[in-house]
């Protein structure tokens, strides 16, 4: 078994993202974690992967290689991969991947837009989670015209989303229209539904709305439904803002 191969437990079940390593601290303390058919209680053991068969909850946990993938989805989709009400979802735009991916955050089914796919645990955890600010930029077309004193307010009083005061780092005007407004706006947290929220809290609701970026990724050219791979650029940027080495 090679030095080189071996990772801390709680990584390895970040990465093949069963949980947060967090999480993975809490399910091997709590003895529901096994390595070649006993129960490890020991966070920081070091395991090969490639060698040692891992359990939680007596399912095998297997490796697979990390994938990267921009998506976008289109409007009217659900961002799951199952929906018990037979609403439409996402799934019928990855199920020919080569490996069970997930997507990093949501987007409500009104709302299109960049998304990634991965199924890189720990990656995912770090671009969600707010301490590392991963940059979030919507297109929105909103109902009317807010004044420039409304939209300062936002900037400086923000809205409360989920219990929160949350605060848009920057809202610009791209266009106006006979009876609405597109504005570009960038949050810093990925709070339900919050761009909506923020615009409805002013009396001025979003009609449409897109996301454009998440962190360094960009839409590009894709069209909605299309997926592509991140190129090997793309994947160093993403890493470098979540703090990971590439």
């Amino acid at each position: 078994m090679s030095e080189n191969q071996k990772i801390r437990l709680n990584k390895f079940l970040s990465r093949a993202g069963v949980a947060s390593r967090r999480k993975a601290d809490e399910l091997i303390k709590e003895g529901r974690v096994k390595v070649n058919g006993q129960v490890i209680s020991e966070p920081g053991l070091k395991i090969d992967p490639y060698s040692q068969k891992v359990e939680v909850d007596g399912k095998p946990v297997r490796v697979e290689e990390p994938v990267y993938y921009l998506f976008y989805k289109p409007s009217g989709y659900l961002t799951s991969l199952y929906d018990p009400h037979g609403r439409k979802t996402i799934k019928e735009f990855i199920k020919h991947l080569p490996v069970r991916v997930f997507p990093v955050g949501r987007l409500d089914a009104a709302t299109e837009g960049l998304l990634l796919l991965t199924n890189d645990g720990e990656l995912a955890n770090r671009l969600l989670h707010p301490r590392y600010e991963i940059k979030r930029v919507y297109h929105t077309t909103v109902k009317g015209h807010p004044s420039e004193k409304l939209i300062e307010q936002l900037l400086k009083k923000g809205v409360e989303v989920e219990g929160r005061r949350v605060y848009p780092r920057k809202i610009r005007l791209l266009r106006r229209g006979p009876n609405s407004s597109t504005y570009e706006v960038v949050v810093g947290e990925g709070r339900k539904r919050e761009v909506r929220k923020i615009f409805a809290s002013i009396g001025h609701p979003v009609i449409n709305l897109k996301r454009v970026a998440f962190g360094p990724l960009t839409l590009g050219r894709l069209r909605p439904g299309e997926i592509r791979p991140l190129s090997p650029k793309e994947l160093e940027q993403l890493k470098r803002a979540a703090r990971l080495e590439p």
